[in-house]
């Protein structure tokens, strides 16, 4: 089971008033499945009170008879009195492999130039806040960016990009990626109760990456961004398996305990075949609004780490107030146009690791065949 046997099967749930199926009358605002349970919102403007009440009981069999022998924990359905949008699109044929050039191959609709996994040996790095950070400068670069959250056990990006109080879309088959911040971001904390653990084992874990993957509409992108949970567990395995990376950004503190761990997570990547980009080394001091810094963790030993691992050092990124703020009021692109003394400083060392990125995404393509490198005689 899963959201598209959910659609699948409200697909074939008459609508009282339009002599056709729910999804071809525009009445399914929303659907949502996790780990058993399935969540869906009809728009039941035009019916009265009996009407709403008859299409939840034929959605919630319609459901659990898609569902067969296999358990639901939970079937929510809830009609609103919204009027039903315009019939839904078929969803978009998936490219052919390499439709790009110079794309790596990729399966699923997923068409991207460059695709980049940032990750971290252990949790509380910051590696969330660089990723979107990251996404956010290469699409004021003017590049179409795509931001998937792959941390599928503590999703980020809910907060950090502000998307709380937006629905996901589902049109047919697929998921509209949310557009915020001038790129296009999808997460698994969009699609299931925010206040709800996601206990899950391996599989599991693996078919929501599966799903981001496959079953959101990212369109054509010159870099899709991937943030993954910290650690070198199932979901780092799923993605070599299912996609061509450019390459991985590891992201580390000062601190000597979170060093070692990123040292793992870049074996990792390596052991798995995915090119190393970089090291970036967050939160490497603390900025006051005064403009006085604090070496709070100790500066520069990511730095001195990346040169031990013989891979590039990316950048180091300082700690503001204003950072913390941005992040949790879903403002990220704050952080680019902060015109304080701090804010400045933030922006020019942010903007430094996504030159650094950008270059080594090119680099690696090369390397890896994917791209030629150009000359322009002016």
């Amino acid at each position: 089971m899963d959201k598209n046997s959910v659609q699948q099967a409200l697909a074939g749930v008459p609508h009282p008033v339009a002599g056709t199926g729910l999804v071809a009358a525009g009445a399914v605002a929303k659907v949502a499945y996790c780990d058993g349970y399935a969540s869906v919102r009809l728009n039941g403007g035009g019916l009265n009170a009996a009407q709403r009440k008859s299409v939840e009981n034929a959605a919630r069999a319609a459901v659990l008879r898609a569902a067969g022998p296999e358990t639901l924990r939970e079937v929510h359905i809830e009609v609103t009195e919204d009027a039903p949008d315009a019939p839904l699109p078929e969803p978009k044929a998936a490219a052919p492999t390499g439709a790009l050039p110079g794309a790596p191959s990729t399966s699923g609709p997923v068409q991207a130039r460059h695709i980049i996994a940032v990750g971290a040996g252990k949790g509380g790095v910051g590696k969330s806040s660089i990723a979107v950070n990251l996404a956010i400068g290469l699409a004021r670069k003017g590049h179409a960016v795509g931001l998937m959250d792959g941390d599928i056990y503590g999703p980020s990006l809910p907060t950090m990009l502000g998307l709380g109080a937006i629905d996901a879309a589902v049109r047919g088959r697929m998921i509209e990626p949310f557009l915020v911040h001038n790129l296009k971001a999808m997460t698994i904390g969009a699609l299931v109760d925010p206040d709800k653990p996601l206990v899950w084992r391996g599989p599991m874990a693996h078919g929501a990456f599966k799903q981001l993957v496959e079953q959101t509409n990212w369109g054509e992108l010159d870099y899709l961004i991937i943030d993954l949970p910290p650690g070198t567990g199932d979901v780092a395995l799923t993605m070599a398996q299912m996609l061509k990376l450019t390459g991985a950004v590891v992201v580390c503190t000062p601190q000597k305990v979170a060093q070692d761990d990123a040292i793992r997570a870049a074996k990792m990547f390596q052991q798995l075949g995915i090119e190393v980009l970089g090291v970036v080394e967050n939160m490497s001091w603390f900025v006051g609004d005064d403009g006085k810094e604090y070496d709070i963790f100790g500066r520069g030993g990511a730095q001195r780490m990346a040169q031990r691992l013989g891979v590039p050092f990316l950048g180091a990124v300082p700690i503001t107030m204003a950072l913390r703020e941005n992040s949790d009021s879903g403002n990220p692109t704050a952080n680019f146009i902060d015109p304080s003394p701090a804010g400045r400083r933030l922006a020019a060392h942010l903007e430094t690791m996504v030159t650094s990125i950008e270059n080594q995404a090119s680099l690696a393509a090369v390397r890896q065949g994917h791209a030629r490198p150009t000359l322009t005689i002016s």
